[in-house]
């Protein structure tokens, strides 16, 4: 990457309204809702470990997602 580049990136972070991976956000809405949906399953079933290592793994991976880690 040369110098023109990092502007390049710089300028596209700076711009804030467009993201590179464009959509609204509702990937990541539906993502979320299925994975507690399905926790939530694994706890009624009486998975509880199971169910809460889910949430929390799930938690920070949308929590990394959403921050563009």
């Amino acid at each position: 990457m040369g110098t023109e580049d990092d502007f390049g990136l710089w300028e596209r972070e700076l711009e804030g309204g467009a993201r590179d991976s464009g959509g609204s956000g509702r990937a990541l809405v539906l993502v979320a809702a299925l994975t507690a949906a399905g926790c939530t399953a694994l706890i009624t079933m009486g998975q509880v470990p199971l169910g809460a290592a889910g949430l929390v793994l799930s938690s920070v991976i949308l929590l990394l997602w959403r921050a563009g880690l």
